[in-house]
């Protein structure tokens, strides 16, 4: 059977994206699923947050513009069941490079067609740039679902219905036609104020089937392990973020992985 992916994308920066790719991808891997981070963001923050160091020709470049196997490029993480494949500094060169290209919508599906069994894998997270370029586009291809991050405040609806109306256009052209809106993680959720309530309702009434039920919330431990080069649940296992993405996570394995 192969791996599941989910692209976890917003084109709006500062969401909790690659908060919720990591941690959402060590929960995962804590029940037991195989997992496997990608991170296609340039600014390389999925590899930095899990304490794994940026290097010139060990990332996702190379074998991207190739659309080559990922194998020689996956490392172990310190989270049991959960791998990475980093990204690095030439990654944001990709994007004019892969335009010049025929196929270049479909370089990653390619790379980790042979991976996922290789490696026994279940799930993949692939954590995209907050941009709707080639990167992303690529990231969106190879996936099976996207799941957007969504901040709790009104600004963050600007864009959703610009990147779910990308998924149509996918699905329409023949780039992806499988691919689903699998689900809208609230994040920095913020149960004091009634902003955070009223937006995720607004959510629930455009999106009842996507939404999930958790929101994750705002919290300084959240803010604060990436620095340290952990997930939440080494940096902070019993408090609020950690029981946030765990409840998070065991949503995401009903709905895709059961």
């Amino acid at each position: 059977m192969s791996a599941t992916t989910i692209a976890i994308a917003n084109q709006k920066g500062g969401v909790g994206k690659t908060t919720t790719t990591i941690n959402l991808g060590a929960a995962l891997a804590s029940f037991g699923i195989p997992t496997l981070l990608v991170d296609m963001d340039p600014q390389g923050n999925a590899t930095s947050s899990l304490g794994i160091e940026k290097k010139a020709g060990a990332g996702v470049y190379e074998p991207l513009l190739a659309g080559k196997d990922l194998s020689s490029r996956v490392v172990a993480t310190n989270e049991k069941n959960l791998w990475l494949i980093p990204s690095e500094l030439d990654l944001a060169a990709a994007e004019l490079e892969l335009s010049s290209q025929d196929n270049y919508l479909i370089n990653l599906r390619d790379s980790l067609h042979n991976l996922t069994q290789n490696y026994g894998l279940k799930a993949v997270l692939i954590d995209c740039p907050p941009t709707l370029g080639l990167l992303s586009m690529n990231s969106l291809c190879a996936a099976d679902y996207l799941l957007i991050t969504l901040q709790s405040e009104y600004l963050a609806l600007e864009g959703l219905s610009q990147i779910t109306k990308v998924i149509e256009q996918l699905k329409q052209s023949g780039a992806n036609a499988g691919i689903q809106l699998g689900g809208i993680a609230m994040t920095m959720y913020d149960n004091r104020t009634r902003l955070s309530y009223e937006v995720w309702q607004e959510v629930n009434n455009h999106y009842p089937e996507e939404i999930f039920r958790t929101a994750i919330p705002r919290t300084v431990r959240l803010s604060e392990a990436p620095s340290f080069g952990k997930t939440i649940f080494q940096y902070d296992p019993n408090g609020v973020g950690a029981k946030a993405y765990l409840a998070l996570a065991k949503e995401v394995q009903n709905r895709f992985f059961s």
